[in-house]
Parts: structure tokens; C-alpha cells; sequence
């Protein structure tokens, strides 16, 4: 049994399933998908810039991500385009994000808890079949649980892991006359920092990774601020 959950935040989910599956297709669980698809080893899910800036300081050599314009202190922006072109063998990632590390932050008490976008869609429905998951929350963390990309997404993986075929080109073309998606491409006429002209391309092409992406709970060093840690899953 699958059932859409509204997390605008921490705070977002009351009740926690056998299983979770965090979307955020624009764009922060595409760049995850494109960092591991570049070798990062691990990628850790900050709840605060300032949580994410002390990791970086503690580990210089790890590699601090954020969404919007480039800022001091991190090496790089949320976005799969810009990501696509580094070279990430054997690297940790440091991530904070406004919407997609949150909502994963929110759900770190489930036993199962899967973070994805379009790119691995189908290799997350595999997992929970794996995993014989008899109930998966799905927590759209877009738009305050509204985004259409994330829903579409949900959809999508809630059809496949139910054995259905649902139609993936009717799912991408909703994704791609999202608020979000259109807001990409305002900024790209802008010439708004932090964005990539393959973005939402790279966001909107379903099932492109065999791999599906495990999140868990980390006991940090001392003196380090918590965090969950994403890695591949492979099923």
C-alpha cells in the first residue's frame, strides 16, 4: 500500500511508514543520482548551511553543496548539469538543499528510507520490492507537498513498484509544465548563478541509473553536526 505524505520540513511527517521514499526531482535527488553515476562515494544530507559549512571545514577535502548561487565555503551548486562534469571518484559529498535534504532529514526514523527523482525511479521501485515493503509513504517535498514534478514522480514509482506499467511520457510531460521547471527556465533567461541549461533535461529522463539511493541515520564524530548518509543502493 502506497500513500502520498505532505512534508514541507522536519516537521512534516507525523507518522512513520515501513518505508519512505523522498522525491525531490528538481533537482536535488537528480544531482545525487548524477554524483553517484560520477563515483561520490557518499553523499551526506546536512540540516543547515551552518551544519553543512562546519562539515566542509572539519574535512576540506569533502566536496559542499547547496542550492542557489555560489557562496563561500562551498565548492559547488544543486544542479546535475553542473555536477555531471566533475570528477567525483571515491569522493564524499556535503548537501543541503531547501526541500529535498529536509524532507529526508524528516523521515530518518523509518526503517527504510529511499530519496529519488525521475533518473531512478524504476531501480527504487525494484528496492522496495526487494525490501517487500507492504506500506511506502511517498513525501513530495516540493512546493510544500505540491509540487506537480515530485507527485508525477511519486506516481510514477508507486505504479511500477504496484507491478503496473504506468506511462512515463505522460508522467515527464507533467513534470515539465511544472511551477518548478518553469521557474528554471525563467532563471536560465536571466542568467540566474546556479543553474545549468541541462538541468531540467537531466531531471525530466526517467529510470537512468540502475542504482536506487538509501539514506540512514549517521552517529556524527564529536563535535559534528547530525546528518543522514545517502549511498547507492543497487537491487
Amino acid at each position: 500500500m502506497a500513500e502520498l505524505a505532505d512534508s514541507g520540513g522536519p516537521a512534516g511527517l507525523s507518522e512513520v511508514s515501513s518505508a519512505v521514499v523522498v522525491i525531490d526531482v528538481l533537482r536535488a535527488f537528480t544531482t545525487t543520482a548524477w554524483a553517484f553515476a560520477g563515483g561520490a562515494e557518499q553523499i551526506l544530507l546536512a540540516g543547515s548551511l551552518a551544519d553543512a559549512l562546519a562539515l566542509k571545514t572539519r574535512h576540506p577535502d569533502w566536496v559542499s553543496v547547496k542550492d542557489g548561487p555560489p557562496a563561500p565555503g562551498f565548492d559547488t551548486v544543486n544542479s546535475p548539469g553542473h555536477l555531471r562534469s566533475l570528477d567525483l571518484t571515491g569522493r564524499t559529498l556535503v548537501l543541503k538543499t531547501t526541500n529535498g535534504t529536509a524532507g529526508a532529514l524528516a523521515a530518518r526514523n523509518a526503517p527504510l528510507v529511499l530519496c529519488a527523482g525521475f533518473a531512478v525511479a524504476a531501480a527504487t521501485a525494484r528496492a522496495l520490492a526487494v525490501h517487500r515493503v507492504r506500506r511506502t509513504t511517498f513525501v513530495i517535498t516540493g512546493d510544500d507537498g505540491l509540487a506537480e514534478e515530485d507527485l508525477a514522480c511519486a506516481q510514477y514509482i508507486a505504479g511500477l513498484a504496484a507491478g503496473s506499467a504506468p506511462d512515463a511520457e505522460l508522467c515527464l510531460r507533467r513534470a515539465s509544465r511544472s511551477v518548478r521547471a518553469a521557474e528554471i527556465a525563467e532563471g536560465l533567461r536571466h542568467g540566474y548563478p546556479g543553474i545549468h541549461p541541462d538541468d531540467v533535461p537531466l531531471c525530466l529522463e526517467a529510470d537512468r541509473f540502475p542504482f536506487a539511493m538509501r539514506a540512514v541515520p549517521t552517529a556524527p564524530a564529536d563535535g559534528e553536526p547530525a546528518y543522514m548518509t545517502l549511498r547507492p543502493h543497487h537491487v
